[in-house]
């Protein structure tokens, strides 16, 4: 019964973070629509939003994707981006 219960929460583990893998490039994209359409923000939140963005697709490739999706999420609640 202990054996179940480990394989069941190693399978859960690894689905969640095939999740946030996969969510991470979507955030991006997101954020990448949003810039494209010349968002009205001062020069301090657009460099903000880039730097984010930067930070949020280099934890994705170092596979911290939790991290990406926080970083990605902080860019886009200054791009009012949902």
């Amino acid at each position: 019964m202990k054996i179940r219960q480990f394989v069941l929460l190693g399978g859960l583990a690894l689905a969640s973070a095939q999740a946030f893998a996969f969510h991470c490039p979507m955030d991006m994209k997101k954020i990448d629509e949003a810039l494209g359409k010349n968002p009205q923000l001062s020069a301090e939140q657009m460099a903000e939003v880039k730097k984010l963005r930067a930070e949020g697709e280099t934890l994705h490739k170092a596979g911290k994707h939790q991290e990406s999706v926080d970083a990605l999420g902080k860019a886009m609640k200054i791009l009012n981006v949902q």
